[in-house]
């Protein structure tokens, strides 16, 4: 597919040579497959994400070291609940995403022509500087995270290199819409993913979200393989992705997968472009909550909506982790186990 026409650029990027990507033999087309949409880009071009330019044959990308977003979060807040719980994560982004999903909660960011309306502008910030700012302030991890990192692959690619060798984790907050030769080549410095599983319905992802749903759900299960550290968090917008039987789906392939992967449940608010739809209704999240338990998931969590974000054994019932919000009150696991019945508590850094 022939992408759109050059757009102006958030600040004043470094260009650098892409990755994962071949130049065609004919019109200086190259075919970049760093995501599944395996954009066929014509000489002057971006692809889909706007940020990846073909200039003569040879794939630059816009979104190299340089930071639209920085802050320092707890990790519940990726969202992830078993993975160095109570830990510090710094969080980073560049502009641009190769979804357009009109319910997102960080457009401005996310979406380039609407970051270049409001006139935002990045910061230059050299991967090594990245590094020395999470082991300054403590942080336990980097969360590639806000806008889809799979964009700023080179920049994250660089700064999980020099994370790892500081004993630093790396963890991606994903639509999970990578290729597998993206995973294949992060994976070993990538040690954990929140993962978006929007719907199970293949014309949602296509009208919704500018996508498909089977690249991601094999993503998802590779990501398995590798022992990366996976949760799921899936969106329930009220009258689209919410029925019963389609909750169920979901539940049902992540508890084929693996029981042990958390599933979030997320409560829709009105954002973007989706402004007129109502909030989900509690009673929707507290049915996606029990389908999740009745297939056996073993971990449910309703985070946003202010309750069911607190961790439980899964055999005593005990509680485990107790949470205000995003951050830990109470951690009672012990060597990650149970400390009633010893039970083993899936996770890493419990």
């Amino acid at each position: 597919m022939d992408v759109i026409s050059s757009m102006s650029k958030i600040g004043g990027a470094v260009l650098k040579e892409a990755m994962l990507y071949k130049r065609t033999e004919a019109d200086d087309k190259v075919c970049c497959f760093l995501c599944s949409h395996h954009c066929l880009i014509s000489d002057g071009k971006f692809g889909i994400c706007h940020v990846r330019e073909n200039r003569g044959g040879v794939l630059y990308t816009h979104a190299y070291g340089e930071l639209i977003a920085r802050s320092i979060d707890p990790v519940e807040k990726k969202p992830l609940y078993h993975f160095f719980p109570g830990s510090r994560s710094l969080s980073i982004a560049a502009a641009g995403c190769n979804f357009r999903c009109g319910f997102c909660q960080n457009w401005q960011i996310s979406q380039v022509k609407e970051a270049t309306a409001f006139s935002l502008r990045s910061e230059e910030v050299k991967p090594q500087e990245v590094v020395q700012q999470a082991m300054q302030t403590g942080s336990k991890s980097i969360s590639y995270t806000y806008t889809e990192p799979t964009i700023f692959f080179e920049y994250a690619y660089e700064i999980s290199q020099s994370a790892k060798k500081e004993g630093l984790f790396n963890v991606f907050v994903t639509n999970g819409y990578m290729t597998e030769e993206m995973i294949q080549t992060l994976h070993p410095a990538l040690d954990a993913a929140n993962i978006d599983l929007k719907s199970f319905r293949d014309d949602y992802y296509r009208n919704v979200c500018g996508g498909r749903l089977a690249p991601v759900l094999k993503n998802i299960e590779l990501m398995k393989k590798l022992n990366i550290w996976i949760e799921v968090t899936t969106l329930l917008l009220p009258g689209q992705n919410d029925s019963e039987g389609e909750l169920k789906e979901i539940a049902d392939f992540l508890a084929g997968l693996d029981s042990s992967i958390p599933w979030h449940i997320s409560r829709f608010y009105p954002q973007y472009k989706m402004e007129d739809l109502e909030s989900t209704p509690i009673e929707t999240l507290n049915r996606a909550y029990d389908i999740g338990k009745k297939v056996g998931l073993r971990y449910v969590y309703l985070g946003n909506a202010g309750k069911e974000n607190n961790t439980y054994c899964y055999r005593c019932r005990r509680l485990l982790i107790e949470r205000q919000g995003f951050s830990v009150r109470t951690n009672r696991i012990k060597e990650a186990r149970c400390p009633d019945c010893q039970t083993p508590v899936d996770g890493v850094g419990l």
